[in-house]
């Protein structure tokens, strides 16, 4: 008998080997019809694999990111088999899952081109080699026999991937007339894909690198219905409008220079406006708990790097180091902040009585991306954390921890973050050479998560692999105005830099002992936040974080000087106001402003200057009649201050 134990510690018994597929079917017939992938152990299967000895056993539906990545990656397979009927003897590289959907990375025979038009011919394509449920059969052979098959199909580019495989066993996937190498897992059959869209075509250079070969990129998106499809495709013309490479520019709030570098932005002065008020926000937040600020260079000694484990894991994917040619020393741009607030740990002694200190930083850091990775601000190669380290005794790790729960839960709320989960993430027990630090502290730093993720009654979700390699971590997946998923606020909880550092205090006992470290970034980083921010709001921001919290708009030159007056008392008033003095019609003034978003739109003309008084227009509300300077003042104050009431209770 294999027995098999479900996620809610049920255990079925069968009389000998089992599939995914079978074990949902003595669940019930609908679990069957919707299942999509099996996790066996932690490991993702196919829902046809034979299950051969008891084994640990999720299943993953629509609903489960594990199921719709096994959706999208037999997609990436069914797109291949498209291209390759028309285009035989198509190179396939790489065709992974994204966020939402797959691409296939390929060279197409005789240096042809992919167009939009021909886009339409693979979706029909696909379509009719989805109806006909040919099933995805999984294949093992050894990495010999593998190397030899696609160098008879002269494709070179899987036969560097099997070339950097280790030898063994390797798995096929095969599918009507169309195998791929692949680890899998894949739907059962070409038939649950019954809605394709494939949305777009870019270059991108083999594996990432520029000095490789160009190859044509696929993006696609599929669904088990059509519903689906429709519903995602009228999404997807939302989120272009709130794209906030293209909100950011149109508000003026960052921009990027080929001359300054890739992947590098420069912030516009109301981008800065709006950091400092992000900025300024969360400094008074980390006052009421205690954080004191501090400052560290932008660069570091390699030695440092090496001994908080950064450059072992990370050097590959940092700027490389910088050497002095007089000195003969080794520097690199800063990749992370922690190993520098361990050092500011250590500039006195500590006793018992000093912890926690908690510190905090918003430090810019630099990592190499790949040219073709970066994305506005959500990629980028040198970003701003909002980073902060608490050193506590372990006596201590779980009030702390619940202590940086309520700072994210102050930050969400202020910023109608509503929609969010709660990510537990562990270790991976199969891959212990990912982690650094023992076991013992590794147990002791994911059940200090655990319980206290329990006493806040916050309802998360575990994922096995997700950890840091220093410590395992609670991360908050947003959802945004669109329903995507994003990841702000992470916290971290860490034995081993204070074991790597040496950092110590003089306990109760008069022994020296080791502090723990939370790491601790609400917003993550400013940029990938403020791009979110853009893009969740459609650059609407609230009231008390919008550069521009007013504009006053004459009506003609003759009323400038009336304008100017009245931007100097409301700034006076700590009211960001602005003037449009530009020799445009009012109407026009006011498209374009609105267009800026900027909340409020003060008309001045003959009779606002003789009563001393605006004629107000809200974004989004229209005209809220006239008011005296003093009495708009009021009313905008008022509205700050309602929607900051109570986060700093």
């Amino acid at each position: 008998m294999i027995k098999i134990t479900l996620p809610d510690n049920s255990v079925k018994e069968f009389s000998g080997p089992v599939t995914g597929m079978e074990i949902a079917q003595s669940i019930s017939p609908r679990l069957a019809k919707d299942v999509l992938s099996v996790s066996v152990n932690g490991e993702i299967w196919d829902l046809t694999r034979k299950i051969t000895d008891d084994a640990t056993v999720k299943l993953h539906t629509w609903n489960d990111r594990e199921g719709k990545e096994a959706f999208w990656h037999s997609s990436a397979h069914l797109m291949a088999e498209a291209i390759e009927y028309f285009y035989p003897g198509t190179k396939f590289g790489i065709g992974p899952t994204v966020d939402v959907g797959f691409y296939y990375d390929i060279a197409l025979p005789d240096n042809q081109q992919l167009t939009e038009k021909d886009l339409q011919k693979i979706e029909k394509k696909m379509l009719e080699l989805a109806r006909q449920k040919n099933d995805i059969v999984r294949q093992e052979i050894s990495k010999k026999d593998a190397m030899e098959m696609f160098t008879k199909k002269h494709d070179e580019l899987k036969q560097e991937l099997i070339g950097e495989l280790e030898d063994g066993t390797i798995t096929l996937y095969n599918q009507g007339n169309f195998t791929d190498l692949c680890r899998g897992p894949h739907l059962p059959n070409t038939g649950y894909i019954k809605a394709i869209k494939l949305t777009s075509i870019a270059g991108a250079y083999w594996r990432g690198n520029e000095k490789n070969q160009m190859l044509t990129r696929v993006y696609g998106v599929t669904f088990p219905k059509q519903k689906m499809l429709e519903e995602y495709l009228v999404m997807l013309e939302e989120a272009k409008k709130r794209d906030h490479r293209k909100l950011g520019k149109e508000m003026e709030l960052f921009a990027f220079s080929d001359a300054v570098g890739q992947g590098l932005p420069l912030w516009l002065p109301k981008g800065t406006q709006l950091r400092m008020q992000l900025e300024d926000f969360l400094k008074k937040v980390q006052r009421m708990y205690g954080y004191d600020q501090v400052i560290t260079p932008h660069i570091g000694d390699v030695k440092l790097y090496k001994t908080s484990g950064h450059y072992q894991k990370y050097g590959k994917d940092s700027f490389q180091p910088i050497t002095t040619p007089a000195e003969g020393e080794e520097y690199m741009l800063k990749p992370m902040n922690c190993p520098h607030h361990c050092e500011i740990y250590k500039v006195k002694p500590h006793s018992y009585k000093d912890l926690p200190i908690r510190m905090a930083e918003f430090g810019t850091v630099y990592r190499y991306e790949q040219s073709g990775e970066l994305h506005g601000l959500t990629r980028v190669r040198g970003f701003t954390q909002d980073d902060a380290h608490i050193f506590c005794r372990p006596d201590q790790l779980k009030d702390e921890f619940k202590k940086v729960i309520d700072i994210i839960f102050i930050i969400f709320k202020a910023l109608s973050f509503d929609n969010y989960t709660a990510q537990i993430s562990l270790r991976d027990p199969k891959n212990p050479d990912k982690y650094i630090g023992t076991a013992e502290n590794w147990d002791k730093a994911e059940r200090a998560i655990i319980e206290a993720c329990e006493e806040k009654g916050l309802n998360t979700i575990t994922e096995t692999g997700e950890a840091a390699f220093y410590g395992p971590k609670l991360d908050f997946m947003i959802k945004d105005a669109l329903g995507r998923s994003w990841q702000l606020g992470t916290i971290q909880v860490d034995y081993n830099l204070p074991e790597r550092f040496e950092l110590e205090y003089i306990g109760a006992d008069d022994k020296r002992h080791r502090p723990v470290m939370i790491h601790r970034a609400p917003f993550g980083s400013m940029e990938r936040f403020v791009a979110v921010l853009i893009e969740h709001t459609a650059g609407k921001f609230p009231l008390w974080l919008t550069p521009d919290q007013a504009v006053v708009l004459p009506i003609s030159e003759k009323y400038n000087e009336y304008a100017e007056k009245v931007s100097n008392l409301l700034n006076n008033s700590d009211i960001r106001t602005l003037v449009d003095d530009r020799n445009e019609k009012i109407g026009r003034k006011i498209r374009d402003n609105e267009l800026k978003r900027i909340p409020y739109l003060l008309i001045v003309g003959e009779k606002e200057e003789e009563s001393e008084t605006v004629s107000v227009r809200r974004q989004g509300e229209g005209d809220l009649g006239v008011k005296q300077v003093g009495e708009f003042a009021d009313l905008v104050a008022a509205e700050v201050r309602e929607q900051l009431s109570g986060l700093y209770n």
